[in-house]
């Protein structure tokens, strides 16, 4: 359904999602996120030691609860992993009234917006620091994404505003009424 077109006309119009691997001195640890693609904010994220179909679910319940989803106005985009492709999965995105899209196999470029996430906060944060345990590496995803990345981290392509910044400012917009000069007989 998104054929690489990465951009929405408002919020919770098109979610990416993925799951990457966060290395600590317990072993293999893993975030899933979902990324609103209007503003670049991360409405939803889990972390767990393994990648499994509750991985990607918790991220997608922490979306849902935390945004305004309206039945049928919103696209969820990922790839095909199997995590994505579960009945679990499928079934919670139509309760919710959400459609499915998926990449095609194989193709990092069909889910590029959200590698772009991963890949920035694996530079800013992961490559730029070692957690002895799974907890401290939570803590410091906690405090990148909900404390940095979403409130202050300022985007070029946001006119450089950070994601919270730019959905307040269209939020505002969207309140202000339109002043439309009435006509000599007084209707508008």
């Amino acid at each position: 359904m998104v054929n690489r077109d990465f951009t929405a006309p408002a919020p919770d119009r098109l979610w990416v999602a993925d799951a990457t691997r966060i290395p600590t001195g317990e072993g293999v640890f893993w975030l899933a996120a979902v990324r609103d693609a209007f503003s670049n904010r991360i409405v939803g994220w889990k972390t767990s030691d393994r990648c499994d179909t509750s991985l990607v679910l918790g991220a997608l319940e922490y979306a849902i609860w935390s945004r305004d989803v309206r039945d049928g106005q919103l696209i969820h985009h990922s790839d095909r992993g199997s995590t994505y492709t579960s009945i679990r999965f499928a079934q919670r995105l139509a309760d919710n009234g959400i459609l499915p899209s998926m990449g095609s196999v194989g193709d990092s470029y069909d889910n590029a917006l959200m590698e772009n996430f991963f890949s920035t906060l694996k530079i800013e944060l992961v490559y730029r620091n070692s957690w002895r345990t799974r907890d401290e590496a939570e803590n410091a995803i906690f405090s990148y994404i909900d404390a940095w990345y979403n409130t202050q981290r300022i985007q070029k392509e946001l006119g450089w505003l950070s994601p919270d910044e730019y959905e307040a400012a269209w939020h505002a917009d969207q309140l202000e009424p339109s002043i439309i000069p009435a006509s000599p007989t007084g209707a508008r």
